[in-house]
């Protein structure tokens, strides 16, 4: 992944605030064309339950199995995709109900890179008055040619709940909001647009929890996106997460215990797995624009 010069100076300046890794994500895409009707859940858990079962690990079942949330996803960018093409990940995330978008929603900034000292230098903390977490994750890939093992890239991730901030407008305005913006060598007026002009509705369904070993629990869920303008399915992604206060209190086993099974389950899904590298990289490759970001 390409990090402008100046990017890196901006990243030496910003290096004030060291947030801990307390995140370990696991993700796989999957097949959105896949899960069309309600037991197309059931028949996905039992996949992941029996891979459980055979490590030594347990999936609980939700009462509620295949049952969705959904979720409006817009990503916003330069119409050059200045911030994705240098790492930068602007998104925001609202829940539907009934058929309307909620008051409260999600913005997330978030810089990724497969480099974790230069993922943890970021500081992408907003000068917004609002409430915000800071999250800094490890993010788990399947390999990006076979199936069975993975590779790591670094999250470092600000959430912001309902902040009271026009998105499409001018960069300048962006990139006061968010410091770490400001070295991307973007146009100042140029005005932020939503990526490819795409909404995308997420169909979220909660699969249960994985124990590994009674050490640890991840909750594991399936998210299906679709075009809302023509409900074409685009992509689906499965994860699960373990969260930590830090690495080192996490026993082994349990590393070695979620890799095994994160190995494992993509190769007894494998007709159920599309290969690729994220649902992000998907939606950025649907436009005309170079995208250099090989995530």
């Amino acid at each position: 992944m390409a990090v402008a010069a100046t990017q890196r100076r901006l990243i030496g300046s910003l290096a004030s605030v060291v947030h801990p890794l307390q995140y370990r994500e696991f993700k796989i895409l999957v097949k959105p064309e896949r899960f069309l009707k309600q037991h197309s859940y059931r028949d996905f858990w039992k996949v992941a339950r029996r891979t459980a079962k055979a490590l030594g690990a347990k999936l609980s079942k939700p009462e509620d199995l295949g049952k969705v949330q959904v979720r409006e996803v817009l990503f916003y960018d330069t119409p050059h995709f200045r911030l994705y093409n240098n790492g930068f990940i602007l998104r925001t995330r609202t829940p539907i109900k009934r058929g309307t978008p909620e008051y409260r929603y999600e913005m997330v900034l978030k810089f990724r890179h497969p480099d974790k000292e230069l993922a943890a230098a970021v500081d992408v903390r907003p000068l917004l008055p609002c409430v915000y977490t800071i999250k800094f994750k490890e993010e788990l890939l399947p390999g990006r040619d076979k199936l069975g093992a993975h590779r790591s890239v670094f999250s470092h991730n600000c959430e912001l709940d309902s902040p009271n901030l026009v998105l499409m407008q001018r960069f300048e305005i962006i990139s006061q909001v968010f410091p770490a913006l400001r070295g991307l060598g973007a146009n100042p007026k140029a005005v932020m647009v939503v990526v490819n002009g795409l909404v995308i509705d997420e169909e979220l369904v909660q699969l249960g929890e994985i124990d590994f070993s009674g050490k640890m629990t991840a909750k594991a869920n399936v998210a299906i996106w679709r075009n809302h303008a023509t409900r074409q399915p685009l992509t689906g992604e499965f994860a699960f997460q373990l969260h930590f206060e830090r690495p080192e209190v996490v026993p082994k086993k349990v590393w070695a215990l979620a890799e095994s099974f994160y190995h494992q389950f993509q190769l007894n899904a494998e007709d159920w797995v599309q290969m690729g590298a994220t649902k992000t990289a998907l939606v950025y490759g649907l436009g005309k624009a170079v995208v250099r970001n090989k995530e």
